[in-house]
């Protein structure tokens, strides 16, 4: 079983394990769980003691069955009466925090997890206070914990195991890089939601990270967890989560913790003496891994981003979606056919290859210019198995098809499907968490919205909103061009490289990756990127000719507006998907030319090109809170399940 949470007399986190939704995990003993009920039947809505009342805004909450509890707080379901949405909440009882220290952990906790947002984060939705508690207001994860999948099953498969870690390093990442260490890392504290995404949450124990000399020396966390340096009193650091994560690994694939005794003085001494065992059924790269993150010496240990680069993810497979049935039994997890594992590495050797930075790469990069330059590069993308795009049946639920006919922004027409400007892992993961944002976004706005006929008021302006105008996909000869709402004209081109031209056509931007970037003076442009701006003049030529701007938005002047280059850019039967490199996702439906461009994040912003080019741009809370057309709806619900395709989610 997993042991409880250790702390200092003054934390306020939970003395032990619970699990179900954002908080601590619980133990299902007799007796310590409320019976089920119903969300809103009439009798339970008429029990006053069962609803919880915000004192600002006058909202009420509905307070179901207890999901876990701990020594401070216990966490209930609580559904909102007048829309039907589904939170975690968590009742803190103002007896519990009386005393200042107290309170100020718990606003210190609440702070730190409202400015969290990520996707492999659990989300902080808000909270409020009265005369008897304090209520925290969480993401609902449907799934429970991880803890509850490993007590179902005991141990799990090495591909699963990669799956949840993957999600896991993701979330964790992005803690560490913003100076926050979770300091209780354990299968309880991962939530599993509806679709099987892993989120990290139970922030009770967090804190920032400090200067080696004035780090936190608290004993706090997990027994089975702690780090040799924490039981040492040498204070916390990101190494003392790789520690933890780890621990978390060996748990998932072993069935039990590494340092787990039945005596906790025998356990601190394993940990601090490093003594466990490596059973000999793990694979040869899942010992190596473990090995090298249970090291005593904390620098000694791989960065996350190292551990991501280890054999054992990367020559292992990991699914790209786990069956809810893995929650409690062996799931069959067949690796993909041969012909489909070779194509993906080919697509990834075209598309996400990193260049080596000696001279012969230079060299190569060189002759793919003069290539370029000769007009006579070929294309990059596996025609054969391309198809021109036809008409799709409806859908079975009788909505609207969102299908092509021809692209609005016509010929030369491509024979490629995807595109991308990612050259190594840093690109590559700058889509990734473009994706990865407006995944969350969108899900949150989709999930919490109620029907409605109409939309809300849009915005009055959008005058700040950089997005693609105009494109043309040529990608079979040189590349896919295309033009900002700038007037910036730019191309992708087959090799990764990125040219530009700024919208006084004075200037020559060019990027040989994402991170580097030259500029020029149109007249002193280098004689081996001569014929790359041939292709880019010829381009814009062809654009100002022959295609019309894709909808009313206004047009903004490139010195005052952000500049942004594409990222990547993906071609399914019905919609175009660009995602650019300041956040902004936009998808064209080729059909009806009707556009969606996603922006902002805080909040988000959703605009709508209809079919007849008037834009319109909402608020995603605003859509949230009050609905929008069933039209509208079909659209967004298209681009999150593409983006769930592209981002393997």
């Amino acid at each position: 079983m997993e042991p409880a949470a250790f702390v200092c007399p003054q934390s306020l986190a939970s003395l032990e394990p619970r699990a179900w939704v954002p908080g601590r995990d619980s133990d299902s003993r007799a007796g310590t769980r409320e019976p089920e009920r119903g969300r809103l039947g009439a009798d339970s809505l008429l029990d006053p003691t069962r609803l919880i009342r915000d004192p600002q805004s006058g909202r009420t909450y509905h307070r179901g069955r207890l999901l876990g509890k701990g020594g401070f707080a216990r966490c209930y379901e609580a559904t909102d009466t007048s829309s039907g949405h589904t939170y975690a909440v968590k009742v803190i009882p103002q007896s519990r925090v009386a005393k200042p220290h107290q309170r100020e952990k718990i606003l210190q906790e609440i702070a730190l997890h409202r400015s969290l947002h990520h996707r492999h984060i659990v989300r902080f939705s808000h909270h409020f206070e009265d005369e008897g508690n304090i209520y925290i207001f969480l993401e609902y994860c449907s799934r429970k914990s991880l803890a509850h999948i490993w007590k179902a099953r005991h141990t799990l498969l090495e591909p699963e195991v990669r799956y949840y870690l993957r999600q896991v390093i993701a979330g964790l990442r992005y803690l560490h890089q913003r100076g926050v260490l979770h300091r209780d890392l354990k299968l309880g504290n991962f939530f599993i939601t509806e679709n099987m995404e892993l989120k990290l949450g139970d922030f009770g124990l967090a804190s920032r990270l400090e200067p080696q000399d004035r780090r936190k020396k608290t004993i706090c966390g997990t027994p089975n967890y702690l780090a040799p340096e924490v039981l040492l009193r040498q204070g916390h650091g990101p190494e003392s989560d790789v520690w933890s994560l780890g621990c978390v690994m060996y748990t998932l694939l072993c069935g039990n913790p590494p340092f787990e005794t039945a005596d906790l003085k025998e356990t601190y001494r394993c940990i601090k003496q490093v003594q466990y065992k490596l059973p000999t059924y793990l694979s040869v790269s899942a010992r190596h891994l473990l090995a090298a993150i249970l090291r005593p010496m904390p620098q000694d240990r791989p960065s996350l981003e190292e551990i991501l680069q280890h054999e054992f993810f990367t020559k292992g497979y990991t699914p790209a979606q786990l069956p809810p049935s893995s929650c409690t039994t062996v799931p069959d997890l067949t690796p993909p056919s041969p012909a489909q594992s070779l194509f993906t590495k080919v697509t990834k050797s075209l598309f996400g290859r990193k260049k080596n930075k000696s001279k012969t790469a230079l060299q190569e990069q060189d002759n793919l210019s003069r290539l370029v330059s000769d007009l006579v590069l070929t294309s990059i993308c596996p025609q054969s198995s391309f198809k021109e795009p036809r008409l799709a049946q409806e859908e079975t639920d009788g909505a609207p098809s969102l299908a092509e006919s021809a692209p609005e922004e016509g010929s030369p027409r491509s024979l490629a499907a995807m595109g991308s400007s990612c050259e190594g892992s840093e690109e590559c993961l700058t889509a990734a968490t473009v994706m990865e944002s407006a995944l969350c976004a969108l899900r949150n706005c989709l999930a919490f919205m109620p029907p409605a006929k109409q939309n809300p008021a849009p915005l009055a302006s959008s005058e700040h909103l950089l997005w693609v105008s105009k494109w043309v996909d040529y990608s079979n000869k040189y590349g896919f061009g295309y033009q900002l709402s700038s007037r910036r004209v730019a191309v992708l081109f087959n090799d990764g490289t990125h040219m530009a031209l700024s919208s006084s056509r004075k200037t020559v931007h060019y990027n040989p990756t994402n991170t580097k970037h030259f500029s020029f003076p149109v007249e002193a442009v280098p004689q081996q990127l001569q014929g790359q701006l041939g292709v880019l003049r010829y381009f814009a030529s062809y654009m100002d000719q022959n295609l019309m701007k894709g909808g009313d938005l206004p047009s903004m002047d490139e010195a005052e507006g952000p500049t942004a280059l594409l990222l990547q850019w993906v071609k399914t039967d019905q919609a175009l998907l660009l995602l650019l490199s300041d956040g902004t996702v936009q998808v064209n439906f080729y059909l009806d030319h009707i556009k969606l461009v996603l922006s902002g994040w805080e909040p988000l912003l959703i605009t709508f090109v209809t079919r007849d080019r008037q834009a319109r741009t909402y608020q995603a809370p605003h859509l949230q809170r009050l609905g929008c057309t069933p039209d509208l709806r079909l659209r967004l619900s298209y681009v999150l399940r593409l983006l769930r395709q592209r981002s393997g989610a």
